[in-house]
């Protein structure tokens, strides 16, 4: 099971599951860490998030307007990873899910996972990931 579907589904005020929008593995160099070498070298981050929202309008009418252009989001997401440097994973997957967020009203809420695969941790390891879930107040 991916980490992206641990949490279980996001259900609507009718109580019906809401539909998602997934984008794996997108990627870039970011400069994010506690330690001076990791904001000095930089290093890959990954993320995966999945928005919750109604998509049945989107779909009955073929309309871009009625849902999430993925494509652009995508774009922006990586803007944030490569953005101002952030101390913590957790505040790095706060500032990805406002923007998700923000995408449009339409998302109720949003799954994040942040990957950094390379964290200097003195171990063998896989990969770090740090999990977040935010809903629309």
């Amino acid at each position: 099971m991916s980490s992206l579907d641990a949490a279980g589904p996001v259900l609507d005020a009718e109580g019906r599951v809401l539909d998602r929008i997934v984008l794996r593995g997108l990627r870039a160099i970011g400069r994010h860490g506690v330690l001076a070498s990791e904001r000095e070298l930089g290093q890959p981050f990954a993320l995966d998030v999945a928005l919750h929202l109604d998509v049945r309008a989107a779909a009955a009418g073929d309309d871009l307007t009625r849902t999430v252009h993925y494509g652009v989001l995508a774009q922006e997401l990586v803007g944030v990873l490569t953005g101002e440097p952030v101390a913590l994973l957790e505040r790095l997957a706060e500032l990805v899910a406002a923007r998700c967020l923000a995408a449009s009203p339409l998302v109720a809420a949003v799954d994040v996972v942040v990957h950094k695969p390379q964290a200097p941790i003195p171990v063998p390891f896989d990969d770090v990931e740090l999990v977040v879930r935010r809903v629309r107040a």
